[in-house]
């Protein structure tokens, strides 16, 4: 059996004759004249978190990052709600409501919430000048929405805990309609405590019609999150899986071994 003998993606017949938020089709990457991300398919649906996996170097950050606009492709294409797109930096992806939380968050530590939600976005009076009450407003509405419990607004998020800093990185995407949210490991080195609370935010992203792209290397969090979870390998796809469907063995076999749960294999249609 080779390490991706599945024919095609049986995952999808759960979305049938539903338009994905995303598609990407074949997406090749190479830096210099080794292949990153070779071939790959990934899909994602309105109010679905898609769990990202495999071991540092599979590609996954990689495939990502070509839809955030962080990195450009060298063949395949990208659909965004059924329609090509072209995605060449931030500022497009954004275009398309793809926002993304990356690892370090990308918060500015001497300033408070509402100016990291707004910075480089920030809110103008008419006469030019930053409108500070507005942002202040407008941050308590969105915080209040997502983490009702937060309070520090005042306080510069050097001072706040993970858990809190991660609301405020969600918190800026979302009020800047992110549609497609990319999370790249939002629960590393955050205690038990911390961890829940990111994963309640998640669920309520989710049941706003948000489409997720979690990146993880913790499988627990991802098997109580995601719905499906597409696993690379070496810059490979190894599958699409549904989550209900598969054990943490089976997904740590298509992580170390490149190996598609056998349980799942269906046959070649004629």
């Amino acid at each position: 059996m080779n390490a991706h003998p599945v024919p095609r993606d049986y995952t999808l017949d759960d979305f049938a004759g539903q338009t994905p938020l995303v598609e990407m089709r074949g997406i090749n990457v190479a830096f210099g004249g080794v292949k990153a991300v070779n071939d790959v398919d990934c899909t994602l649906f309105p109010g679905e978190v898609v769990g990202l996996l495999g071991h540092n170097g599979a590609g996954k950050s990689t495939l990502i990052k070509v839809l955030s606009g962080a990195y450009h492709m060298n063949s395949g294409e990208i659909y965004i709600r059924g329609g090509k797109v072209n995605i060449q930096n931030a500022r497009d992806a954004r275009e398309y409501n793809v926002e993304t939380i990356y690892q370090t968050l990308e918060l500015a530590d001497n300033l408070d919430a509402a100016s990291n939600l707004f910075l480089g976005r920030e809110l103008t009076t008419p006469v030019g000048a930053l409108d500070d009450v507005k942002m202040e407003a407008e941050t308590r509405e969105v915080m209040g929405r997502l983490n009702p419990n937060f309070r520090k607004f005042s306080a510069p998020v050097s001072a706040l805990s993970g858990g809190q800093r991660q609301s405020v990185a969600i918190a800026r995407a979302v009020y800047f309609n992110a549609k497609i949210l990319i999370m790249d490991e939002p629960t590393a080195a955050l205690g038990v405590q911390e961890t829940a609370m990111v994963a309640d935010l998640i669920r309520k992203l989710k049941s706003e019609g948000i489409g997720i792209f979690l990146i993880s290397h913790d499988i627990h969090d991802v098997f109580e999150l995601a719905d499906r979870l597409t696993v690379m390998k070496n810059g490979r796809l190894v599958g699409t899986v549904k989550t209900k469907d598969v054990s943490e063995d089976d997904v740590l076999g298509m992580i170390i071994l490149g190996k598609y749960p056998e349980h799942l294999l269906e046959p070649v249609p004629a």
